[in-house]
């Protein structure tokens, strides 16, 4: 894939747990942006903040913020 050229992941089965932490405040991240140098794991809040910023040079884009609108399991 092309730099720039950025694929937006809705996954089926989350692959972020309660364990991964956003990098920039340390709340539960639900992004997971990949880029050529690493990847960068974001709450909700602050990856709508740098998504402008990030996603024409990320590789991938791992959206799971619809989990934030689940309901929880008793």
């Amino acid at each position: 894939m092309e730099q720039g050229s950025t694929s937006t992941v809705n996954s089926v089965a989350p692959r972020l747990t309660a364990l991964d932490r956003c990098d920039s405040c340390g709340a539960q991240a639900y992004v997971r942006v990949e880029m050529t140098s690493g990847e960068l794991l974001f709450c909700a809040h602050h990856a709508a903040q740098h998504k402008a910023k990030l996603e024409p040079v990320a590789v991938a884009w791992y959206d799971e913020t619809h989990r934030l609108f689940e309901p929880e399991h008793a």
